[in-house]
């Protein structure tokens, strides 16, 4: 049973604005002709509990609909979410349903963030099927939060799911926040911030806070201990972000309802999976695929060069058209996808290009720490007599964040150079490449480490250094460290995937410190709790020559799609 309330007949001037901006969205985004009109009405959708969930039906005006499509977030249904995943699909003939999951947007019940979105998922699709407009079969569709409750539903997948598109969608979130040993507070303790005022009855203070966000959220987690500032930040919103730090263990039983990992072994149906290359949860995209692929499904792979935010920007015209041409050959009547391969992804330096799978085929490429903070071909040898690089992590002035991947607006490619000149992180350059160099895959940094203190944490990246000396990020990784001891361990950090072109003439830098704060909460360097921690203590870390290398997966350049 549903209550559906039709809005009130838009005025002709309104109508009228909505068409002139969606043929000005569909040359901007380079989309189809639209191929029909839409309404939109207001449902709501019961629950097995008795609460009610809120959506829009957008309802195109057409006998022979494409079919249908449902999305569920918990960000709104108006811009940009309608604009991204509803208006453009409509107009195309497609049965939409935006829902505003449990709490949020007026749907009934409490927003607890992941927890309940398998069941209402699953009650939502019933009460699909009972629609007389139902096409048959639906579809899913959805960035971020919205891939999320995607992979909610895949675990347990209804028979009349017929495809999906996940957009930058973590299955884990456990390892979303804890996937380095150290909680990744930036990001996540500026989402909380946001999503508990997103709803805020002064529209102009919200946004104001929105961005002033990054700032507060550094401010917040500056503080000792890390819960009283986190608090004061959040006033009595968000309820659920203490239990999230307070839980590190990947195996506790506390993660279980915010983790679908065997959802990637339960789909059968054709996945499109878009990412960028400094979105936050590129990882868990790439080992979605690969997952898949190894399983045989019908799954493609979308990789630009962007944020987590640019997907609703930059991005948005790519997924839009990718995500019509894998709909209508998955749920509509188009014979087969236009992609030329599976897997298409933009290589920085280079453009756009079409691969049969990802990654290509490579070769490691080993360039080794050298003294003097160089990166060479050769192992150095002869080294009796030569100090391993040190440099000293203060908790009270941890390494700061500089771009990367990022919830915030500083996310991304930035100028990193000022990081190398810190006294706190050891900068290591290669000498200027006679050829152009490209790498497909995943990075390793290879360290033979050692600390004088037992806590501590390690932060890589590389970066590459054009011609005029500016550098700037490509990948990154970060691990928090168990107990390192003098007999220089060797430590592997594998860093954010990447297809890169360096250019010749150019430099590849390796940066190595003890923090990216506020990306990853500091380590005080005590093993004091992260939340309730108040003691700091610095350490000295030793980077010692011979062994420490960082890995290149290096292939042949590839043929623009």
């Amino acid at each position: 049973m549903s209550t559906t309330a039709a809005r009130r007949p838009q005025p002709r001037l309104r109508a009228l604005t909505r068409h002139v901006g969606e043929r000005a969205l569909t040359r901007l985004l380079g989309l189809p002709p639209a191929s029909t009109d839409y309404t939109v009405n207001r449902v709501e959708i019961p629950m097995r509990d008795g609460t009610r969930l809120l959506a829009d039906h957008y309802a195109p005006a057409t006998t022979d609909p494409a079919g249908t499509l449902l999305v569920r977030g918990p960000y709104g249904r108006q811009f940009p979410f309608s604009t991204a995943f509803a208006g453009p699909y409509a107009a195309r003939g497609y049965h939409v349903v935006l829902q505003s999951v449990r709490g949020t947007f007026g749907s009934g019940g409490e927003f607890e963030p992941m927890v309940n979105e398998a069941a209402d998922g699953a009650d939502t699709a019933a009460w699909l099927r009972e629609q007389p407009w139902f096409t048959g079969h639906f579809a899913t569709v959805g960035v971020s939060y919205l891939g999320y409750t995607q992979w909610a539903l895949l675990q347990d997948p209804p028979p009349e799911l017929a495809a999906a598109v996940i957009t930058a969608g973590p299955h884990d979130f456990n390892a979303a926040v804890w996937d380095t040993g150290s909680f990744t507070v930036n990001d996540f303790l500026g989402w909380s911030n946001l999503v508990s005022h997103q709803e805020d009855a002064q529209r102009v203070r919200t946004v104001l806070r929105q961005l002033q966000a990054n700032h507060k959220v550094a401010q917040a987690a500056a503080v000792l201990p890390m819960g009283a500032g986190a608090r004061t930040l959040l006033g009595e919103g968000a309820p659920w972000f203490e239990s999230w730090v307070e839980h590190g263990d990947p195996t506790d039983p506390f993660w279980d309802a915010l983790r679908f990992t065997e959802a990637l072994e339960r789909v059968r149906v054709p996945v499109l999976l878009v990412g960028g290359w400094q979105d936050i949860f590129l990882r868990q995209t790439l080992q979605q695929y690969a997952h898949l692929r190894d399983r045989g499904v019908d799954v493609a792979l979308t990789v630009g060069p962007w944020t987590h935010a640019q997907l609703l920007t930059r991005g948005l015209g790519a997924n839009i058209r990718e995500s019509l041409d894998w709909l209508g050959t998955h749920l509509g009547s188009a014979p087969a996808p236009r992609r030329p391969s599976p897997v298409r992804v933009c290589v920085t330096g280079q453009g756009w290009r079409a691969l049969a799978d990802w990654p290509p085929a490579t070769t490691d490429r080993a360039l080794y720490l050298r003294p003097g903070g160089h990166l060479g071909e050769t192992a150095p040898t002869d080294l009796a007599g030569v100090p391993p690089a040190t440099f000293r992590y203060d908790p009270t002035d941890p390494t700061p964040t500089v771009g990367g991947p990022l919830l915030s607006p500083g996310a991304g490619y930035r100028d990193d150079s000022r990081l190398a000149a810190r006294d706190d992180v050891l900068a290591l350059t290669s000498a200027a490449l006679i050829h152009d160099l490209c790498v497909y895959g995943n990075p390793v940094v290879e360290l033979a480490h050692t600390s004088d203190n037992p806590h501590v944490d390690l932060f890589v990246r590389v970066s590459e250094v054009d011609v005029n000396g500016r550098s700037r990020n490509v990948s990154e990784g970060y691990r928090r460290l168990d107990a390192p001891d003098t007999s220089a361990d060797t430590v592997i950090v594998e860093l954010d995937g990447i297809a890169m072109c360096f250019r010749a003439g150019s430099r590849i830098r390796l940066l190595i410190a003890g923090s990216c704060f506020p990306r990853y909460a500091r380590n005080l360097g005590t093993g004091e709790p992260a939340l309730t921690g108040e003691r700091s203590e610095a350490a000295t870390h030793a980077v010692h020559y011979g062994r420490s290398r960082l890995l290149l997966p290096v292939g042949n350049p590839v043929s623009a799609a």
